[in-house]
């Protein structure tokens, strides 16, 4: 799967684009700035708009061409992002460090999905904001028509609005919806889907 990755991001053009996730934008600005985790961040878009709006962002991905393409997005965009190249399991923040945690396009499988959801939301302060956006289990549908629309192709590693509710229990859900949405990042990303968006704060 890394060596997946590694090919996807060591293209010239930027798989998903150079701009952040229209969700993850509207819900980063309503925040005042503080410290977040971009977790499997890619190509840095996101980590690079958050470090444009005054966060100190911090990144990771397995993927050396992700990195390297994260951090020439952040200097074109004259910012600096902390960026590790590593696993969730390799991370080593105090605990309750960060105000807000992004997922964006970030697929656990169900056997981990649990435990990794735990072990992120242990480097969250109470009163930190969770922003998630995924494809839904209705994606596949829209992905047999729309193949560059991109995502998964297992039901296994698609998000419900139950699942939310269930991972993140005791959280309050700022928005927690499925909706339909028409996708424009990059070549990856193109089509219409449905998603789960979610703006949760911890307790």
């Amino acid at each position: 799967m890394k060596d997946f990755w590694n090919d996807r991001y060591g293209r010239a053009e930027y798989a998903y684009g150079k701009d952040p996730n229209v969700f993850f934008k509207e819900q980063l600005d309503l925040l005042p700035p503080g410290k977040i985790l971009l977790s499997a961040e890619g190509e840095g878009r996101n980590a690079v708009y958050a470090a444009e709006k005054g966060w100190q962002a911090s990144a990771y991905d397995w993927s050396e061409n992700a990195c390297r393409k994260a951090i020439q997005l952040a200097e074109e965009k004259k910012v600096s992002i902390d960026y590790q190249i590593c696993s969730l399991t390799d991370l080593s923040f105090e605990p309750e460090s960060f105000d807000a945690i992004a997922l964006i396009y970030v697929h656990f499988p169900n056997a981990i999905r649990s435990m990794n959801f735990e072990r992120l939301t242990s480097y969250l302060k109470p009163g930190g904001s969770i922003i998630l956006e995924g494809f839904s289990p209705n994606h596949l549908k829209y992905q047999a028509e729309q193949p560059s629309v991109g995502g998964p192709k297992s039901d296994d590693f698609l998000y419900s609005v139950e699942d939310m509710k269930l991972h993140f229990d005791g959280y309050r859900f700022k928005t927690l919806k499925q909706q339909v949405i028409t996708l424009e990042e990059g070549d990856c990303h193109v089509g219409q889907t449905e998603v789960v968006r979610m703006h949760a704060v911890k307790s």
